[in-house]
């Protein structure tokens, strides 16, 4: 059973506030995710972000097959972290934290996502070519949605 992880930072020009407003709404996601992945809310989203919330989606992460992702918020402090995990979805394990702290000039976002591939082997011998690329695709597009929202780190 292998486990990959993600690592992830970003530093923007905002106030710890001001990302965490941001962040912790669920309705934002959409906004930060490549368009043709169709993500769609579907429900759980309706209020802030709360410790037990479940939200639905509906996904479209490789070649065009509609996926529906359920995930669970099951951490949070305010303006510090939360993290989700998936709890039906395209990953056999999601564990996905998400950090904010303040630097001079602005804050740095990190982002640590353990995750396991489904189907054995084949997962594993997939992972380097489809998963991984795709992930790092739809990372670099957030950090580039981002910076356009709130500007560049200097």
């Amino acid at each position: 059973m292998k486990i990959y992880r993600l690592h992830k930072k970003q530093n923007l020009p905002i106030t710890k506030e001001q990302a965490w407003e941001f962040l912790s709404d669920p309705k934002n996601l959409k906004t930060i995710t490549p368009d043709y992945m169709g993500f769609n809310i579907l429900s759980g989203a309706d209020r802030a972000m709360y410790a037990g919330q479940i939200i639905q989606y509906i996904v479209t992460p490789v070649l065009g097959i509609k996926t529906k992702w359920v995930t669970e918020i099951t951490h949070v402090v305010d303006n510090e972290y939360f993290v989700d995990e998936q709890r039906f979805g395209p990953y056999a394990l999601w564990h996905h934290k998400h950090f904010i702290k303040e630097i001079e000039g602005g804050i740095e976002m990190e982002d640590i996502i353990d995750y396991k591939i489904p189907f054995g082997i084949l997962g594993q011998l997939v992972h380097p070519f489809i998963v991984k690329p795709k992930l790092e695709e739809i990372f670099n597009y957030r950090t580039k949605a981002l910076e356009t929202r709130f500007g560049t780190y200097k």
